[in-house]
């Protein structure tokens, strides 16, 4: 069984002059968890806000546990939590407060579902009469987290969740993830960092609104189709320009304190040959190597051959 479908999702913005969602359609089956990976403007928030029936699509069609989003609306917020990316309770209540007023929206009580936030709400209990406001970005988080579960919905969407947070508050956020997915609830998740990809079971790379590649992390970064090369010499910038004057290279990017580079003819390149050449060409220290791709490589690589494809 889907817990979630999208069909032939559209929307635009601004009279259609912004195009946010293209064409977009996905399954997440139940009790899955399921990760929406894209930068910044991907069109990641707009597909949640449809799920969670917030937007309306322009075009297609879209189902939570089988619930249409535009006809069974009230049902599937019922059924939902949704942790939206920016921090959005109310930050002049405390903890307690905030946790007790998102359970009486929904007709329940904190007790009610207590075991499945208890492991959550227990890290911020000792600053239950803060204020929301005050609290850090980890602890608002985890807050948002135990607001967003407190009515124990069937499917969690949690968009961009661990963005603007210091990374023990990363890596504890997903621990307190793979907890609730063994308790039944369906999780998607969206993120703009891709080491995080893969930490799900399944993903889709999304850029300027379409799906490139839905599949699990492994078989994402499996599909790289050619050798990837990894090379550094003691001018960084100034092998980078030369790199990309280079007809061979098919693609060429800063990748940390290393360049990623794949070629156009791998069966004509030598390794060795090519790190002489870069030698014989004035660069310094010099080191080549073959590596593996990450789903960040895997989702550049599609990401430009979207760009290539494009009239």
């Amino acid at each position: 069984m889907n817990a979630v479908v999208l069909d032939h999702i559209t929307k635009t913005y601004d009279a259609g002059k912004v195009l946010a969602v293209d064409d977009v359609s996905l399954q997440v089956a139940a009790g899955e968890l399921f990760g929406l990976i894209g930068p910044d403007g991907a069109g990641k928030t707009s597909i949640f806000r449809i799920l969670t029936t917030l937007l309306l699509p322009d075009k297609g069609h879209a189902a939570v546990n089988g619930l249409d989003c535009v006809k069974d609306y009230k049902a599937i917020r019922r059924s939902v939590g949704y942790m939206p990316g920016r921090f959005s309770l109310y930050q002049d209540l405390t903890v307690a407060e905030n946790l007790h007023f998102f359970a009486t929206l929904f007709g329940t009580t904190i007790e009610a579902n207590y075991s499945l936030i208890k492991d959550i709400y227990e890290q911020i209990k000792p600053f239950s009469g803060r204020r929301a406001g005050k609290l850090s970005g980890g602890m608002k988080q985890k807050l948002a987290l135990c607001c967003a579960l407190v009515h124990k919905p069937e499917v969690l969407f949690l968009d961009e969740p661990t963005t603007g947070v210091d990374a023990v508050s990363r890596k504890e956020f997903w621990e307190m993830l793979k907890t609730l997915k063994q308790q039944g609830i369906t999780i998607v998740v969206s993120t703009p960092y891709m080491d995080e990809a893969v930490l799900c079971e399944r993903i889709a790379l999304i850029q300027d609104g379409r799906i490139m590649s839905v599949d699990t992390p492994a078989k994402v970064v499996a599909a790289f189709p050619v050798k990837l090369y990894a090379v550094k010499a003691a001018d960084i910038y100034r092998l980078l320009t030369s790199l990309r004057g280079d007809n061979s290279i098919s693609s060429c990017y800063a990748f940390g304190e290393y360049v990623h580079v794949t070629f156009r003819d791998e069966a004509a390149h030598d390794l060795q040959a090519w790190q002489q050449t870069l030698a014989a060409q004035g660069h310094e220290q010099v080191e080549v190597k073959i590596i593996s791709p990450s789903i960040e490589d895997s989702f550049i690589r599609l990401m430009q051959e979207k760009q290539n494809a494009q009239p």
